[in-house]
């Protein structure tokens, strides 16, 4: 009986938890996006005009702005307003450190999986005998390459569940094991810590021989 119970708990738990964190992030992103209607005159903000509040309206507001500025960057005149902006910001000290650092971690985020990590890896990481996902970054390794004995492979092991943060490690060839999987897909296993696992079809080479062979 006990153990039935605590089956029902934990299957409940399952449920409830992710739908009350979804629900709550979701909450936290309305909020912090309505904030954006500060930077309407008070005057002319929706609660002053209609006579009371309607949540989720700065969203529409951020995506709108998001919309426009994304547009206006896009064409000649705006990527060259944009260019100009980040070589001034890149001239100021101690700001071009944090606005240089935040603009590639954003292009990285942002930007095409395929475009950002090449291949899925595994290497052997924090021992021999232990296996970590890493995704190949960079090729062309220059002096790196260079001053290294054999080919070295340019890696990112993310760490979990924030994929975000991790190490950069330049690994012999040797050493690593390509992956079939995707990068959506390894980055869906690590941020749910493993629990999502890609389905995978091993091909005829690597199945496993028939008992008593």
């Amino acid at each position: 009986m006990f153990r039935a119970l605590r089956k029902y708990l934990i299957t409940g738990l399952v449920i409830w938890l992710p739908l009350l964190a979804t629900v709550l992030v979701i909450r936290f992103l309305i909020r912090l996006m309505d904030r954006t209607l500060v930077v309407i005159p008070p005057a002319w903000r929706p609660e002053e005009l209609l006579g009371f509040s309607i949540p989720g309206l700065g969203v529409v507001l951020a995506f709108l702005i998001l919309l426009i500025t994304g547009i206006l960057g896009a064409n000649f005149v705006g990527r060259s307003v944009v260019d100009g902006w980040h070589r001034l910001m890149g001239r100021i000290p101690l700001v071009r450190s944090i606005y240089n650092g935040a603009k590639q971690v954003a292009e990285t985020v942002f930007s095409d999986g395929n475009a950002s990590f090449k291949k899925v890896m595994l290497v052997e990481y924090p021992r021999p005998g232990l296996w970590a996902l890493c995704f190949q970054t960079a090729t062309g390794l220059a002096e790196v390459q260079a001053r290294t004995e054999g080919e070295v492979v340019c890696v990112f092991l993310p760490t979990t569940p924030n994929p975000t943060s991790g190490f950069l490690l330049f690994v012999p060839k040797t050493e690593l094991v390509e992956l079939d999987m995707s990068v959506d897909e390894a980055l869906k296993m690590i941020i749910s810590l493993g629990v999502v696992v890609p389905p995978w079809k091993a091909p005829s080479s690597l199945a496993s021989p028939p008992e008593g062979a």
